[in-house]
């Protein structure tokens, strides 16, 4: 029986549509788990930590967040994919959950067969940002000081196939240039490398960024002159 899955592109169930229908008149009428397979800090940390208290409220029991990193969403995620299929364990994903088919030559799990995804959850645009200890205040400017030093300047990842990973990618691809991919187990563990300045690129989503924009510890842009 397939297991329910809640994605940051999706909101998922561990039961089958036609069953969990039948069973809303007493579901939840126990604690659930939400497996959350990177660590705390993320944009998937992040969303559903405001999500779940309001499902607690409005459905009248516990949705527990559990933290189960590792393998770039991958451990979290089999987890899921072993529990029971009962409705009680609950899984919030993002790209990693369809991305690593093609990033790892076997997985213990089928992301198209073990889980079933109920709706979309969350979207949220991403912003490039670098350590202020790098000269640069634009894309163009990133762009030059990448081609003057090809394999010099790094970017953080929340792991192999996460969102950070496939933007700093497409950023070498479509700007031609090499930086090269530290990865870390989440993107809260990876945006801190790039404000401590372990690292000096990330993309990371716009909530996790901003208040490190705004303090000055990582540069977004420059600021646009007003008139």
């Amino acid at each position: 029986m397939k297991k329910i899955i809640l994605i940051a592109a999706f909101l998922g169930a561990a039961l089958p549509a036609v069953q969990f229908a039948a069973a809303q008149a007493v579901y939840p009428n126990k604690p659930v788990h939400v497996i959350l397979p990177f660590p705390p800090g993320g944009s998937v940390d992040t969303v559903a930590r405001l999500v779940m208290p309001r499902l607690s409220e409005s459905l009248g029991q516990q949705f527990l967040i559990e933290n189960r990193s590792g393998a770039s969403g991958n451990i979290g995620t089999e987890y899921v994919a072993r529990a029971a299929p009962d409705g009680y364990t609950l899984m919030v994903n993002t790209i990693p959950f369809v991305a690593n088919s093609y990033m790892y030559a076997k997985l213990p799990f089928d992301p198209l067969t073990d889980f079933v995804p109920i709706s979309l959850l969350a979207s949220s645009p991403s912003v490039l940002v670098v350590h202020p200890s790098l000269p640069v205040h634009s894309v163009r400017e990133l762009l030059e000081l990448a081609r003057a030093k090809p394999g010099v300047l790094n970017f953080a990842t929340a792991g192999p196939g996460t969102n950070p990973h496939i933007a700093g990618e497409l950023f070498n691809y479509l700007g031609k240039v090499k930086t090269v991919a530290i990865h870390y187990k989440g993107g809260g563990p990876a945006l801190l490398s790039t404000v401590a300045g372990d690292t000096e690129i990330i993309v990371s989503g716009v909530s996790e960024a901003t208040p490190f924009a705004t303090s000055g510890r990582l540069r977004a842009r420059r600021p646009t002159a007003t008139r």
